[in-house]
């Protein structure tokens, strides 16, 4: 968390390997990303990694099954029908399989993107304001279920969001001030986290 500026979005890019960071290391299971060439990093990061970027980023000639099961095909393996069907069902967007991005609204294509994420099991679920086009029941349905990636399957989630009752499903929220950590909250409820988020506005 942090203001506009602060270096949250730049800071998610290089911890996914997107942007190569002017110092330092960033390293996944073991392996830093920085000694990678890039062939190596785009089979890391179809292998170990899930994305949602502001930009939802799905293929307008592709329907909502074939855009979430896109990145199991890139991989080289032939996704199953249930396991496109189930995540869909997952994200609340059952009966949507057929439909295009342009069909949808941009709640429903938020978890589109959300579903195509997650269907791999990445180790890392990269997120950049997940919950920002959604309603609040929606979002706490998206939260919930990204909470549950990390309890239930042991998967890292690195989200980015203004949204301190999105932030309080985080272990552990880190606030960011001109590219710098400037403090973090472990276990923080909303008002704490936006109590901890004004002191640094100030």
């Amino acid at each position: 968390m942090g203001a506009s500026g602060s270096g949250k979005s730049t800071l998610l890019q290089c911890a996914a390997g997107l942007d190569k960071p002017t110092n330092g290391t960033v390293t996944l299971g073991g392996v830093a990303l920085n000694g990678l060439g890039e062939v190596a990093l785009t089979k890391l990061r179809r292998q170990q990694m899930g994305f949602v970027f502001q930009a939802y980023n799905l293929l307008p000639s592709l329907t909502v099954y074939d855009n979430v099961a896109l990145p199991v095909r890139l991989t080289g393996r032939r996704p199953r029908r249930d396991e496109v069907l189930g995540v869909l069902d997952r994200v609340g967007l059952e009966g949507k399989a057929k439909r295009r991005p342009a069909e949808l609204s941009g709640g429903q294509q938020q978890r589109v993107a959300i579903a195509r994420a997650l269907i791999t099991k990445p180790a890392v679920f990269f997120a950049d304001e997940p919950t920002g086009a959604l309603d609040s029941g929606t979002s706490r349905q998206i939260l919930g279920l990204l909470r549950e990636a990390t309890d239930r399957g042991g998967q890292t989630v690195v989200m980015v969001t203004h949204d301190p009752v999105a932030a309080a499903h985080a272990q552990r929220v880190l606030f960011l001030s001109d590219g710098l950590v400037a403090g973090a909250l472990d276990h923080g409820d909303p008002a704490q986290i936006a109590a901890a988020m004004s002191r640094l506005e100030r």
